[in-house]
């Protein structure tokens, strides 16, 4: 069997602050409500040069930008059936069923997600991590598996297989 290596990296400061809304049995949608969302990361690879999977700096670094990108911030899934979420100038605006919100543009994050559950979090972080980590480095993790905990000890996890990074 070869050697297999990989690195976690889970601090007090990987953590971002942010409101959000679900919807869950069908499509009943619960009010909007916020996390104090605390990230781990575990990234899988052989050996570098220095032999490093990966340089812990410039992983911790990478995830505290994406982290600090979605703190203090209304989280919105584009990518969602019923919810709508429409982009002007200075607002966005969301509507599902007869429930209707209004928000600043500047405060909202929308992502390219279904629902704004803990998995789909972790999905969109660990993206977002192998896009900034091969702009950084050159070089692609071979697995990255991401833990985005919505409300000490509910983990929603996300792993890349082998090879799909």
């Amino acid at each position: 069997m070869s050697e297999q290596y990989r690195v976690r990296i889970e601090k007090e400061r990987l953590v971002f602050c942010a409101a959000h809304f679900i919807t869950y049995d069908g499509d009943v949608c619960e009010p909007l409500h916020g996390h104090n969302y605390h990230v781990a990361a575990e990234v899988h690879g052989p050996l570098d040069e220095n032999c490093y999977v990966i340089d812990f700096i410039v992983l911790r670094d990478t995830l505290q930008e994406i982290v600090d990108g979605l703190d203090h911030r209304m989280l919105l899934p584009t990518g969602h059936a019923t919810i709508r979420v429409e982009e002007e100038d200075k607002e966005v605006t969301v509507t599902h069923g007869t429930r209707r919100w209004v928000f600043p543009r500047e405060d909202c994050v929308l992502l390219p997600v279904a629902n704004t559950t803990a998995e789909l979090l972790a999905r969109f972080i660990a993206n977002r991590l192998l896009e900034k980590l091969d702009e950084r480095t050159g070089q692609r993790p071979a697995r990255v598996s991401i833990a985005v905990d919505e409300c000490d000890g509910q983990w929603g996890i996300y792993e890349t297989g082998p090879g799909e990074s």
